[in-house]
């Protein structure tokens, strides 16, 4: 087992569990691929991300057994209330054809400061004593302070976007900074939502167009190092100190086999440095995601 192999975790948005499948294949023959080769290649951590139930239902019918995985659930939103978070979390785990998971994750930092915030993080708590969980988190973006949330409410796991190309949270210290509070960090969105692999200057879309010289010169970069994007961006990633694990997404087994096969490589050297982009519209992916 490569030990930065063993440092990724699979995110399952991208399988496609609710529509059509890659391919146009049976989501469950897709996943099954998909499970089975990560089970094998030693990636440590499944997180099953705000699936539906049908979704978890899948997984939960193709996972090897017993699990190779350290499973991560995302709690439900908490504007019903935490009965209703309960309610949802143990429903995950059945789906999931789990007795307990790795961690649930709060979905939205925001859930903390609503109105039952505080009721619903301290069900939560409950549930890690219950022994239903052994780890509880939150998953945040760069502007919600993550070092500001691990301090306050003391989770296990802070999950954050980091990545060559936003390196935020990394160069101002935050991430450093829950790490040092003894807080788990699981880098997420380490390929900007693909931006790397966008198509060349033209044809992309006009939130991007301010940060297109650097995109260039990141790209020209990583090819005079004799590399590629994925590479790199993984390179990167799996090299950072503050990171327990690195969640990545994809949709077949074809290319979680090449970002294994990127991971076992020698990580590329490169200038990380000169690659970060300080452009806020492209370091936001919900910006231009869509376009």
């Amino acid at each position: 087992m490569h030990p930065l192999v063993s440092k990724l975790g699979l995110g399952t948005a991208q399988f496609g569990l609710d529509g059509a499948a890659a391919r146009g294949r049976p989501p469950e023959a897709e996943v099954s691929d998909l499970l089975g080769l990560a089970g094998k290649a030693g990636v440590g951590v499944l997180d099953t991300g705000a699936a539906s139930g049908h979704g978890e239902a899948v997984i939960g019918a193709v996972m090897p057994r017993p699990s190779p995985f350290k499973v991560s659930i995302k709690a439900a939103r908490g504007e019903r209330g935490p009965a209703y978070v309960e309610a949802e979390a143990r429903a995950s785990l059945a789906r999931l054809g789990l007795t307990r998971a790795d961690a649930i994750i709060v979905q939205a930092a925001g859930d903390l400061f609503s109105t039952y915030g505080l009721a619903m993080w301290e069900r939560l708590k409950a549930l890690k004593a219950m022994g239903l969980f052994a780890k509880i988190g939150i998953s945040a973006y760069a502007s919600d302070d993550p070092a500001g949330l691990a301090r306050r409410f003391r989770p296990d796991i802070i999950q954050a976007p980091a990545s060559l190309l936003d390196q935020r949270l990394l160069t101002d210290g935050s991430l450093m900074a829950v790490r040092d509070l003894g807080v788990e960090v699981h880098l997420r969105s380490i390929f900007l939502n693909g931006l790397l692999f966008r198509p060349p200057p033209g044809r992309v879309p006009p939130e991007l167009r301010a940060a297109q010289a650097r995109l260039s010169r990141a790209r020209r970069m990583i090819a005079e190092g004799r590399s590629d994007p994925l590479q790199a961006a993984l390179g990167f990633a799996l090299s950072r100190p503050e990171a327990s694990a690195v969640i990545v997404g994809v949709a077949t087994a074809a290319e979680l086999g090449a970002v294994i096969a990127a991971a076992a490589s020698p990580p590329p050297d490169l200038d990380w440095d000169d690659m970060a982009l300080e452009d806020p519209e492209a370091l936001d992916p919900r910006r231009w995601a869509a376009a």
